[in-house]
């Protein structure tokens, strides 16, 4: 059976895979996937995935800075300035990854609000949607997002929860203000029934899948790196988990997939 798969979150710029990218990305292809989206974490990254983007007629960008990644000593204008020139590329199709993260505490909170708010601003003006990090962030992420939808006219298609990992309740109030979430290896893992149960409540049109590759490897391959043609396991168990069968997963998520990137749609 042929399947269509979009891997909407990988990290293709990332050093894990400069000895062989080439054959990773023929090997997505070979399992069916057509776009993989590669956002950006910080600058250099920005200019990585652009180039990335330019190389492989799959690969689509997003550009912007990761919570853990906000400089401490740039002015903020000026580098939403640099995120809006990038944004500018015909092959970047998000804002991201932005977000939260508490857990590293790489940054302080008030500040990675303060930079979160700039940059989903800025998506809003270039009618783009974000790509979302949360970690032990959710309330407050939810808070900010709610403040964001009522200002920015982007009910449409405003975003992913990246890889998401809270609960159904809080999952509810994600798919309320009109996010989509994303779907990762963890959903696979033995102990991740919470997950599970998102997974199979959420509306399917709200769904999409993701590697998040090199990291959150799916089983059976997990301890090794990820990569995008490992979209297909997520995909599987999904499908298990929704009682429906994969060809249908597949054809609703990539859809779901193109209509928030804003790419052609195939009736």
């Amino acid at each position: 059976m042929t399947i269509t798969l979009v891997d909407t979150h990988c990290h293709l710029d990332f050093d894990a895979f400069d000895d062989d990218r080439d054959e990773v990305i023929l090997r997505a292809i070979a399992a069916g996937v057509t776009h993989m989206v590669v956002p950006a974490v910080d600058f250099e990254s920005m200019e990585r995935v652009l180039k990335l983007a330019e190389q492989y007629q799959e690969v689509y960008a997003a550009v912007g800075l990761h919570p853990n990644d906000i400089p401490a000593d740039r002015d903020i204008d000026e580098t939403i300035h640099t995120i809006r020139q990038a944004a500018s590329h015909p092959k970047v199709v998000a804002i991201g990854e932005i977000g939260l993260d508490y857990y590293w505490d790489a940054r302080p909170p008030e500040l990675q609000k303060e930079w979160l708010v700039r940059q989903l601003d800025l998506a809003a003006d270039l009618k783009l949607p974000v790509i979302l990090h949360n970690r032990e962030a959710t309330s407050d992420i939810i808070k900010v997002l709610t403040a964001w939808i009522q200002r920015a006219e982007m009910q449409d298609r405003p975003g992913v929860l990246h890889s998401f990992s809270a609960t159904w309740k809080e999952a509810q109030t994600i798919l309320d203000l009109g996010f989509f979430v994303g779907f990762t290896g963890p959903i696979t893992y033995k102990k991740a029934n919470e997950l599970r149960r998102v997974a199979a409540h959420t509306s399917i049109d709200r769904i999409l899948l993701e590697t998040d590759a090199p990291f959150l490897t799916p089983h059976p391959h997990r301890g090794k790196r990820n990569e995008p043609a490992y979209v297909r396991y997520v995909a599987e168990k999904l499908a298990e988990v929704r009682g429906t069968d994969l060809d249908s997963i597949c054809r609703q998520t990539s859809h779901n997939a193109h209509r928030l990137f804003g790419w052609y749609v195939a009736q």
